[in-house]
């Protein structure tokens, strides 16, 4: 029976290691995958999802205007599988077009993304996800005092966080910190990043 899976986690937990784990698993097998990545996300060149790692897959880029229902559909062969990365960045109406896909195309689409962003906020694709999907899955990584992180903190480069700012805003390891709850609020309330 097919699924909308959305698997969240904070910035860093391996989220698209993991995509492209399934998308190998499936092409070993000799069958279709239908790779998506948002068209924001450029950090690795446009047109593909790529990990940290070292290993990358071509993908098809989706935008705000993208209707993914239709772009599924049209792809020859039938995936067996759609994998999206970056699902954060996703529409309400985009997800709602995947909901129906899965339901009507029998496909499993399996999503991955950001719960909350910097400021403690759900992404409206997330938003839509956590409402619509099949079935959660929570991706783990570590803050620096050992627990569990479950939130992001935006920095400037220099260990300095930022509340404020644009929700959307692309970048890695110098931008961006996953920390436990606790020390996202320190960090928020003093503006740097402590684990003591």
């Amino acid at each position: 029976m097919a699924k909308l899976y959305f698997s969240y986690a904070a910035m860093n937990a391996g989220k698209s290691t993991l995509l492209l784990q399934v998308a190998h698993n499936y092409l070993e097998r000799e069958m279709a995958v239908y790779i998506l990545n948002s068209a924001l996300d450029n950090r690795f060149g446009a047109r593909k999802v790529a990990s940290r790692i070292g290993i990358e897959k071509e993908a098809d880029t989706f935008d705000q205007e993208s209707n993914l229902r239709q772009m599924i559909d049209t792809q020859e062969p039938k995936p067996a599988c759609v994998l999206i990365d970056e699902a954060h960045w996703l529409t309400a109406e985009q997800v709602e077009q995947l909901a129906r896909a899965v339901d009507e195309l029998r496909i499993p689409i399996l999503t991955y993304g950001l719960r909350t962003d910097f400021k403690g906020e759900l992404f409206s694709g997330s938003e839509r996800l956590l409402a619509l999907a099949d079935e959660l899955r929570e991706i783990r990584t570590v803050c620096g005092c050992g627990r569990k992180a479950i939130m992001t903190l935006r920095t400037d480069g220099e260990g300095n966080v930022l509340a404020d700012g644009p929700q959307t805003q692309i970048g890695g390891n110098e931008a961006y910190v996953s920390v436990c709850r606790n020390h996202w609020q320190q960090g928020i309330d003093s503006g740097t990043v402590s684990y003591s």
